[in-house]
């Protein structure tokens, strides 16, 4: 399956010369991810709406400086190409070129649309992160923004007595920093559901419009600006519900819950279906995926596959059905080598593992996270249920609209 039906040719561009402010206007469209930066014909990279948000710079700056390179697509790539390029570039939208000029974008939704058919054969246990950052309602404005830019995440849960209780985004946050915070919230909290999700509706807190300072507005707890429709999926739903879930409500996020608890446990995005895309149908060896893979040092690709392989065979007959490594490195150095973040994600016939590592340089970082797995393992530690590999009719349901089939 080729991405030539779902290319848009509507899309905003503008040239390397132009004013921050000029572009963040543009994102006054709701519905606008990113834009194409050029420099006359040629493409130069996108700039996107997250990055706009998570960065502190002067409107007269030049969208040039903060363009992100990202790679361009040709107009049949394979669907499947698309995904793992989005993953690898941490990007939604892609630019679509046409003899070496651009001609379209093509976004993480449209090609959610496009496999949305396949995706039943896969579950929320299989794709979730089993790591819920959250903040309590107290917890000041300025704090959870750093906590969003910190992490790389756009929205925020709020969680008290181990429910959540709203929802903070990094938009309104920047918002309400930037244009003086004035808003206003009221009511209470009431339950309704559908499309295999939880939704609450209503506010806790309220506040009309606010005088003084940045400061002064930072402090403030996010209950006053949180958003109390928060949707829930359980771990059990399928990945083609978790689409159509944020589709009926217009996110990029699902909180997950137990199944027998409710109480949440882990968070789905829009990524992590994206991620789902990629996986291999594999012929005997693990299926290890690592994005990031530029930053790898003194380890191949190869050699971090064979430390998945020791760590994980040491303990029996225990399937990998899945291994995902994805690095991040940070600003800090030492004796000019990175501080890189490594987190590991495991998917194995006995439930679903996850540890992270931080050390100086990616070889050192993943070998810490592969330790952490290590001890979990060893403690028989899981973060879900056990899982079986899925059979071969399930497997062909996945991946056989991109082998042919």
């Amino acid at each position: 399956m080729d991405i030539t039906e779902i290319v848009s040719t509507s899309f905003t561009e503008f040239d390397v010369g132009t004013p921050l402010s000029k572009v963040a206007g543009a994102f006054e469209n709701q519905e606008l991810d990113a834009v194409v930066v050029t420099d006359g014909d040629e493409y130069r990279g996108i700039v996107s709406r997250r990055q706009l948000a998570s960065s502190s710079n002067q409107p007269s700056k030049k969208v040039g400086s903060q363009v992100k390179h990202v790679p361009a697509v040709e107009r049949t790539e394979d669907v499947r190409e698309v995904a793992r390029l989005m993953i690898g570039s941490d990007a939604k939208t892609l630019p679509v070129l046409d003899d070496g000029r651009v001609y379209g974008v093509v976004t993480a939704d449209a090609v959610l649309v496009a496999v949305r058919p396949f995706l039943d054969a896969a579950t929320v246990t299989e794709a979730y992160s089993g790591e819920l950052i959250s903040v309590p309602p107290e917890t000041g404005i300025g704090k959870a923004l750093n906590t969003l830019r910190e992490s790389g995440i756009a929205h925020l849960p709020v969680v008290e007595d181990d429910e959540v209780v709203g929802m903070l985004s990094l938009y309104d946050v920047i918002e309400f920093t930037t244009r003086g915070g004035s808003r206003s919230q009221g009511g209470s909290s009431g339950n309704f559901g559908g499309g295999g999700g939880k939704a609450t509706g209503g506010s806790h807190g309220g506040f009309g419009a606010r005088e003084g300072d940045s400061d002064r507005m930072l402090d403030l707890p996010v209950r006053n600006l949180m958003s109390d429709m928060v949707v829930t999926i359980g771990r059990d739903a399928t990945l083609d519900e978790v689409v159509e879930t944020m589709f009926e409500w217009e996110i990029s996020s699902l909180v997950v819950t137990d199944s027998e608890t409710d109480k949440p446990i882990g968070i789905v995005t829009t990524t992590d279906v994206i991620e789902a895309l990629t996986w291999e149908r594999d012929n005997g060896r693990h299926p290890v995926q690592v994005f990031g893979i530029d930053l790898l040092d003194s380890i191949d690709y190869d050699g971090v596959s064979a430390l998945i392989e020791s760590v994980t065979s040491k303990y029996g007959e225990m399937q990998v059905i899945k291994a995902s490594i994805e690095l991040q490195e940070h600003k800090e150095q030492r004796r000019g080598v990175p501080l890189v973040l490594a987190r590991i994600r495991l998917v194995t016939d006995r439930g679903y593992f996850t540890a992270d590592g931080e050390g100086y340089g990616a070889t050192h970082a993943i070998r810490l996270a592969a330790n952490a797995v290590e001890r979990q393992l060893l403690k028989g530690k899981t973060y879900d249920r056990s899982m079986k590999q899925p059979d071969v009719e399930e497997q062909e349901k996945l991946y056989g609209w991109w082998l042919g089939g």
